[in-house]
């Protein structure tokens, strides 16, 4: 069975650690706000300017005023501060952000990602991706394992423009998590969503990566 978005969001919180700075990408990464481990303290950043992001707000409760990069409303903490975009993309350039959680289109097998645009459809802008895969120590990228219509998203080379090269870590998808110690090693299949077999993620994937420190798709 494979992971919903929920569970997925709440297995790469599993790679956070107390007294990361965080920034998260829009789409199913949001939703990482909600399972931060009980007890542990982690700071969460956004482009357009917060230090300090607490989870969604109930509904009703929210502020239209209150918002963070992807433009969803957010709730603040009693530590939160508030800053010009300038700043806080000096803070992800500089490298002060620990680890970055992104979607993406693409994956490919050397760590590049595509993600924030395809040819011939209007976008509203690049965002902060490009700064982010630069600038931030890790970099976990949370996808569907296929598009809708059931293309890998995880293979050899990418086809859309790269947001940035050789800058992926970690893979989680809706069926397995793939990842690697360092940017010259290729990906290892770490763990498996429930009742999901290796057979079933060779036949969604392209790229080749390992199955217990061996490189294949089988």
């Amino acid at each position: 069975m494979a992971w919903d978005r929920n569970q997925m969001a709440a297995r790469a919180a599993k790679e956070l650690r107390d007294g990361y700075y965080v920034n998260l990408g829009i789409g199913i990464p949001t939703l990482v706000a909600n399972n931060i481990p009980d007890g542990m303290t982690v700071t969460l950043q956004s482009e357009n300017g917060m230090l300090g992001i607490g989870p969604f707000p109930y509904a009703g409760e929210e502020d239209p005023d209150l918002i963070n990069a992807g433009k969803q409303t957010i709730s603040e903490l009693p530590s939160s501060v508030y800053f010009s975009s300038a700043d806080s993309f000096a803070m992800i350039r500089g490298g002060h952000i620990d680890l970055t959680v992104l979607g993406a289109m693409e994956v490919a097998e050397n760590g590049d990602i595509a993600n924030w645009m395809i040819p011939g459809k209007m976008i509203k802008g690049m965002g902060g991706a490009m700064d982010l895969v630069a600038g931030v120590k890790k970099i976990i990228v949370v996808m569907e394992h296929t598009s809708k219509n059931g293309d890998p998203k995880f293979i050899p080379a990418c086809t859309l423009p790269l947001t940035g090269r050789n800058a992926v870590g970690m893979i989680v998808t809706d069926l397995a998590v793939f990842q690697r110690p360092d940017p010259v090693t290729p990906f290892e299949l770490i763990e498996m969503a429930p009742g999901v077999t290796i057979a079933e993620i060779a036949a969604k994937t392209t790229a080749h990566f390992r199955v217990e420190g061996a490189i294949g798709r089988t």
